[in-house]
């Protein structure tokens, strides 16, 4: 068995277990866990805030509009949705796509952290400010948005990061979505500079 079945193997057990384990409300009212998605040997690794209504559905992050949007920009970069994994800091759909609480994302954290250590990506990319500010809570997205943060956090292996504008908040507005595609095409050499430093 190569590393990225094994991988997916291991994956597919942590899901399982925090489906079952996971203590958070939003079970109550999804239809179903939103696993993440993706390659588990990605070197990058994009973290959005909480399923909506197509993910809750279809069980799968990123799945709509805004989805859709973030596959044409990794293609703009020479990439595919299979070379990066997809996550979210909750499992389960808030209500009528409110934002989660905070209390909702303690009860998935530690499941969020298992599987980015699995992973153990180079990078780590916030899809908006809500997933941001989980990590990094004193920063605006407004101002750091498109850069490089290092920080080494007790729970996780990874400690590169970088933020962008939502996907769905970027869809509608010109100057957001000019900004976040511009952001968006530094992925690649942020990257090398990452493996240049290791």
């Amino acid at each position: 068995m190569n590393n990225k079945t094994n991988k997916e193997k291991i994956i597919a057990e942590i899901n399982k277990k925090w489906k079952d384990r996971c203590k958070c409300e939003l079970k109550k009212t999804a239809t179903q866990a939103v696993f993440g998605n993706g390659n588990p040997d990605a070197e990058i690794v994009f973290i959005g805030e909480a399923p909506g209504k197509n993910e809750d559905e279809q069980g799968i992050p990123f799945v709509g509009a805004a989805g859709k949007f973030l596959n044409e920009m990794l293609e703009e970069i020479k990439m595919k949705r299979e070379d990066v994994y997809i996550t979210n800091i909750v499992k389960y759909r808030p209500p009528n796509n409110r934002d989660p609480e905070p209390k909702e994302k303690d009860d998935c954290r530690e499941w969020l952290h298992e599987e980015l250590n699995l992973i153990n990506p180079k990078l780590i990319v916030f899809l908006g400010r809500h997933s941001m500010n989980d990590f990094f809570p004193t920063e605006r997205i407004s101002e750091i948005h498109g850069k490089l943060l290092i920080k080494k956090f007790v729970n996780i292996s990874c400690n590169h990061f970088f933020a962008l504008y939502h996907p769905a908040a970027a869809l509608y507005n010109g100057s957001m979505r000019e900004t976040l595609m511009q952001d968006f095409k530094k992925l690649p050499k942020v990257l090398e500079k990452i493996k240049d430093q290791n």
